[in-house]
Parts: C-alpha cells; sequence; structure tokens
C-alpha cells in the first residue's frame, strides 16, 4: 500500500473547546470548523482540510491509556527549525504542559500534554546530511541551547526539505 504518511488524528476529549483552546493557544492551530460536539484543527503550515478533530465526551469520561494500558502513546508534530521548537518550549512551559524533552539523536523532542492529559511530541528533524553515526546511537537529554549552537536556529528539518 503506498501509503504517504498520516492525514490527521482524532481525538475523544472531555471537552472539545478546552482541548482546543489549548492546541490553538499553545501549539498555534487554527480551528477550521466547529460544532457542539466537535472542533477540526489544522496546523499552522499544514495543507490538510485539518490535522486533528477532537470529539466531546463529556467530563466524567475516563482515560485509561498510559503506560500501563494498550492506547495510543502520543502524537508527534514537526516543527521546521530549531527556533520553532524554542517557541514552543517558552509556550508549553508557559501553559504548564511541558512533560519532557529528549535528544533521540536524530531528533529533538519536546513533550506535553494536553488539558485530558493526551500526549504529543514537537520535534525538530535533522537534516540526513547532518546525522552522524553517533547521533544515530544517541538519546538523551534535550540540550537545546546546544543543538541551536551546532545546527543553527533557522536550518530546516528534514522533511521540511522534501517538497510535497
Amino acid at each position: 500500500m503506498p501509503i504517504r504518511g498520516l492525514n490527521h488524528a482524532v481525538l475523544w476529549v472531555r471537552d472539545a473547546a478546552r482541548s482546543s483552546a489549548f492546541y490553538v493557544d499553545v501549539l498555534g492551530f487554527r480551528a477550521v470548523h466547529t460544532s457542539e460536539r466537535a472542533v477540526f484543527l489544522q496546523a499552522p503550515e499544514s495543507r490538510n482540510d485539518h490535522d486533528l478533530g477532537l470529539f466531546a465526551i463529556g467530563d466524567a469520561a475516563d482515560s485509561p491509556a498510559g503506560h500501563g494500558a494498550v492506547g495510543l502513546y502520543h502524537l508527534a508534530w514537526e516543527v521546521p527549525t530549531l527556533a520553532d521548537l524554542r517557541t514552543c518550549r517558552e509556550a508549553l512551559t508557559a501553559a504548564g504542559a511541558l512533560v519532557g524533552a529528549t535528544d533521540h539523536g536524530t531528533t529533538k523532542a519536546l513533550y506535553a500534554k494536553d488539558p485530558d492529559g493526551i500526549e504529543s511530541e514537537i520535534c525538530w528533524l535533522v537534516p540526513q546530511s547532518l546525522i552522524t553515526d553517533a547521533d544515530r546511537a544517541h538519546n538523551g537529554p534535550l540540550d537545546l541551547d546546544a543543538d541551536l549552537a551546532r545546527y543553527g536556529a533557522d536550518t530546516p528539518g528534514e522533511s521540511a526539505r522534501i517538497p510535497v
């Protein structure tokens, strides 16, 4: 099957408006359609009709997914540059949503939780031409300042270089 990529994700949330506010105010998404029970969001640089659908199921809903249950672990949202990743870190920190930061060698990642505790990764992909064998073997804490010095704030990440 010639799958090109993930077009959108749909999440069950307790309150679609509250969750939408997080994705809009903190991560820069925009609402493209809203109904009584759902909000459809588009990422800032996306060409998709929508990238994320949020469907409300009520405040009493339980969410068993996590490290001890089967279910989605996280969604990964890509940013074009390390400067964008730095901006996301500031916004996530200000919102109290940042829960982790990891250097995966070939990607630089922040982890955040939305109002329902659903985790997202916000990542920058190191350009293939700059990846070393040591990078491929590395996994540790993110040092964004060191990465900014190494790669530059405005170097496009790997998929930003690929025409769609």
